[in-house]
């Protein structure tokens, strides 16, 4: 083992998948991406990381819903480009072609090019760290889509796509949540 400076431990441990994340303002939506998610059980409660610094922090705090939409290994130019412009000044979805679809749940848009959209409401902002807590209210996801890969940011501009699957759901059966 080699030292590594503690600067760069979290690129150890980011690499959890891209998310978009959508809001609406109650004028319009916008998207961010996102790469410091979390799962905090079987459940659907997650947690996302992000601050005042992203123009969807105000409608992600003050409206206290948004959509996690997770897209698929094909979409890394799609998913950098709406990470490194600001919804400020540009409307995403029409920059980036991308279709919103109505939520049956939150006024956030669903992403239809995307694997799967997690429609979300705000549970807690723990405004010193940036984390936001969500409970999933609704679920969906595109079974036909060619592209499965997800995305994972390193942290240093770099990403990786999933690889191979490894099925072990036999012997982990007793550990894990009925019905998957």
């Amino acid at each position: 083992m080699e030292p590594l400076p503690l600067s760069r431990a979290f690129t150890w441990l980011e690499p959890g998948p891209v998310a978009l994340i959508t809001t609406h303002d109650g004028t319009r939506p916008n998207i961010m991406t996102i790469t410091w998610t979390m799962v905090l059980d079987f459940g659907a409660d997650f947690a996302i990381t992000t601050g005042p610094w992203n123009h969807s922090w105000a409608a992600l705090t003050t409206r206290r819903e948004c959509v996690i939409a997770i897209p698929g290994a094909d979409f890394l130019d799609v998913a950098v480009g709406i990470g490194t412009c600001s919804g400020r000044d540009t409307d995403k979805f029409a920059r980036f072609g991308l279709t919103a679809l109505p939520a049956g749940r939150v006024s956030a848009p669903l992403i239809e090019e995307c694997l799967a959209n997690i429609e979300c409401r705000v549970v807690e902002v723990l405004e010193p760290y940036g984390i936001v807590v969500l409970k999933g209210v609704a679920a969906h996801h595109d079974p036909l889509r060619a592209e499965r890969r997800m995305l994972h940011a390193v942290g240093d501009g770099t990403f990786i796509a999933d690889g191979a699957r490894f099925d072990r759901r036999d012997a982990m059966r007793e550990k894990l949540p009925g019905g998957l």
